[in-house]
């Protein structure tokens, strides 16, 4: 079974191919200037070259599904669904928080908690539990405030992902972070694969991304001038 795997939610472009459980080729990049749309197809024929096989050997298309950016969902989505489309392959949806957690498992932890950056205060999170990797708490969009993840007060807990920076002053409890944890399409393997086996499969024509909140364009200023 092998699949091409995609994953374009934050500033890590990353792609993936895998065969079973096993990762042949990986080509990522973490830049703040999100470089999706320049490097994602790129990355795609570079990961093909180093597996060793073409888009005609695929079995399935994996896609981080979000939350992140919202523009970098657009940009994966679009090239997942057009491979799925033009190679008749089905769509896996994984949610991207679940790859940033996996290298994190069993690692000692009680709960291991993603916090994808989003506006001021707001962060993507769920909760994970740290020796299964089970989610426990559902995705949402969390405000910031002195009150947030106190109920984990006593708990050994780590921090995870570029939302833990703005997190780490508010948390008044023994916790550990890591701000440069980014969801990668290597950790997307296993969740793929299960998902493959149990025929967990999207609907191409009306999928769209995890966003959980619609996108918010800039407001520009009034031009007129007062006299």
């Amino acid at each position: 079974m092998k699949i091409l795997h995609i994953e374009t939610s934050s500033k890590n472009c990353s792609v993936a191919i895998s065969n079973d459980e096993h990762l042949l080729c990986l080509c990522e990049e973490t830049s703040e200037n999100y470089k999706q749309s320049e490097n994602l197809h790129t990355f795609v024929q570079w990961a093909l070259e180093g597996a060793e096989i073409s888009l005609q050997d695929l079995d399935a298309i994996s896609l981080g599904m979000g939350p992140g950016s919202y523009t970098g969902l657009r940009i994966g989505a679009s090239a997942a669904k057009g491979f799925c489309f033009g190679l008749n392959l089905p769509l896996i949806a994984i949610n991207s928080l679940y790859s940033m957690v996996e290298p994190f498992i069993s690692s000692g932890f009680d709960h291991i908690i993603p916090l994808i950056d989003a506006r001021r205060m707001e962060v993507y999170t769920a909760t994970f539990d740290g020796k299964t990797g089970e989610m426990i708490t559902p995705t949402e969009s969390k405000i910031l405030d002195e009150s947030s993840f106190q109920e984990y007060k006593g708990d050994k807990v780590l921090f995870i992902g570029d939302g833990a920076t703005k997190t780490q002053p508010l948390i008044h409890f023994p916790a550990e972070f890591r701000a440069e944890v980014y969801p990668s399409a290597k950790y997307m393997i296993h969740q793929s694969v299960k998902k493959f086996n149990t025929h967990q499969f999207e609907d191409v024509a009306y999928f769209e991304p995890f966003y959980l909140k619609e996108f918010q364009g800039v407001k520009l200023a009034d031009a007129k001038k007062k006299h």
